[in-house]
């Protein structure tokens, strides 16, 4: 199996997907920096700017593994063609983000989940009374799901969720000689994180906390979260969730999607796939945020905005 690194976040490698995704896309937007203290620690917010639209709904989007935020303008500026509020968070250890990960850091997936409740209580003044959807993007998306999981009656103050390019990436999933390919590929950086007490980030994921790559590794062997009941959490939710998977994506493919989503058994689910011929370029599990309206528009519908 072929696996790519996390893309720069300012542009995606020049060739066949820069010009041509780049071509069709809009200015991006202006973004203002914010910040949201988490003890010793900080997380990195963007801001995008407010729609004329008072009853406008909020989005908050969560990046892929060591993904920056700014990565997402194109995807933030075009919900914004679709009269919605952004905005972007940096997970922690990534962009503007800290702690940077160390052999000091022991946070993992639990803690990732808990940043997002911290950045839903830190924007209530510019939500406003709005509706609010989380959208998450690959390790994003998954925290997401785990946010709503494991926070019970606080989830409520979440009106939908977004999964795109998300899939737990459970090597049964992939198909034929694939999945052990899979397999080999993510215990490797699991044990290597475990020895080094880090992931230095060598051609994949960015720098990352032990424990983030321990838990990652372990949905990849076992096709769950390691969190005790965090299953039967799942079936708890009752969230409106829209899945979309994309062309190309080989990191999440549909069938990993289709795998998370089949635990929301008590949550409407919306599953649409985005197309190559969709977008007008090709696509992979990074190369879609380039070339965002056909996602956007996706979000757009299913929030009832034209």
């Amino acid at each position: 199996m072929v696996w790519q690194p996390t893309p720069d976040a300012r542009e995606l490698p020049a060739g066949k997907y820069a010009g041509r995704v780049t071509a069709r896309a809009p200015e991006p937007t202006a973004y203002t920096q914010a910040f949201v203290d988490r003890g010793t620690d900080r997380l990195g917010l963007h801001h995008y700017p407010e729609p004329d639209d008072r009853r406008a709904p909020m989005v908050i989007i969560w990046p892929a593994m060591g993904t920056p935020a700014r990565y997402y303008r194109p995807l933030a500026t075009a919900l914004g063609g679709h009269g919605v509020i952004v905005t972007v968070a940096d997970l922690r250890g990534t962009g503007a983000s800290t702690p940077r990960p160390s052999r000091a850091t022991r946070y993992g997936y639990v803690e990732l989940a808990a940043d997002v409740g911290a950045v839903i209580d830190a924007v209530k003044d510019r939500r406003d009374g709005r509706r609010l959807m989380l959208l998450g993007h690959s390790l994003g998306g998954q925290v997401c799901l785990l946010h709503l999981a494991l926070s019970g009656a606080a989830a409520t103050s979440v009106d939908s969720l977004a999964l795109v390019a998300v899939g737990l990436p459970w090597y049964r999933s992939y198909p034929g000689a694939r999945r052990l390919g899979v397999l080999g590929f993510t215990q490797t950086i699991a044990a290597v994180s475990a020895t080094l007490g880090v992931w230095p980030g060598w051609g994949f994921g960015g720098r990352q906390a032990a424990g983030v790559m321990r838990d990652w590794g372990f949905t990849a062997r076992h096709g769950r979260f390691p969190m005790i009941d965090a299953e039967a959490d799942l079936r708890d939710i009752r969230t409106p969730v829209l899945g979309i998977s994309v062309d190309g994506d080989l990191f999440t493919p549909a069938p990993t999607l289709d795998h998370l989503c089949a635990k929301l058994t008590a949550a409407p689910v919306e599953r649409v796939h985005v197309t190559t011929a969709e977008a007008g370029t090709p696509l992979d599990h990074f190369a879609w945020v380039r070339a965002a309206e056909p996602v956007a528009s996706r979000i757009a519908a299913f929030l009832g905005k034209p």
